[in-house]
């Protein structure tokens, strides 16, 4: 979690050495993209959201297709995970254990285009769903990075 929240705070360490003050919004390492967020309610939004789009992108057909419907159990877990993985609640680890996010999706043929998908989707739920500019990039640069990590297929 705390490299998580140095990659996506870097922007603001080297904004430190000006001169201007942080205001409340402002991401520091010592809160938590999911405080940042607004907690519960807005993570769960972000999950929802994502998952909104994945049902009616037309560019993310596959990836929609790949999944069990109805969506509700797997819209659940996401939350669960987001929700840990952004300095939340560890909702996912209690009920699952360790995420193991690779492990768990190597059943699934997911290639660069799939992951592609993924990130039409997720970067269209973090520019409607984050205000915070310095957060929502640091979000879509990190989620990319994780999103490259699942690929194995060529």
């Amino acid at each position: 979690m705390k490299q998580l929240i140095k990659r996506i705070f870097q922007k603001d360490a080297s904004d430190k050495n000006s001169n201007t003050a942080s205001t409340p919004d402002t991401p520091t390492p010592d809160k938590t993209p999911y405080e940042i967020m607004g907690g519960e309610l807005a993570v769960r939004a972000l999950a929802n959201r994502f998952y909104d789009l994945m049902e009616t992108e037309p560019f993310a057909k596959p990836l929609y297709d790949m999944h069990p419907l109805p969506l509700d159990r797997i819209r659940q877990v996401f939350f669960e995970f987001l929700s840990g993985w952004l300095g939340g609640p560890d909702l996912f680890a209690e009920q699952y254990g360790h995420p193991r996010l690779r492990m768990r999706h190597m059943p699934f043929p997911i290639d660069k285009a799939l992951r592609d998908q993924w990130m039409h989707c997720m970067n269209k739920a973090l520019d409607i769903e984050i205000d915070n500019p310095l957060l929502r990039e640091g979000l879509r640069n990190s989620l990319s990075q994780l999103a490259t990590h699942m690929i194995n297929q060529e």
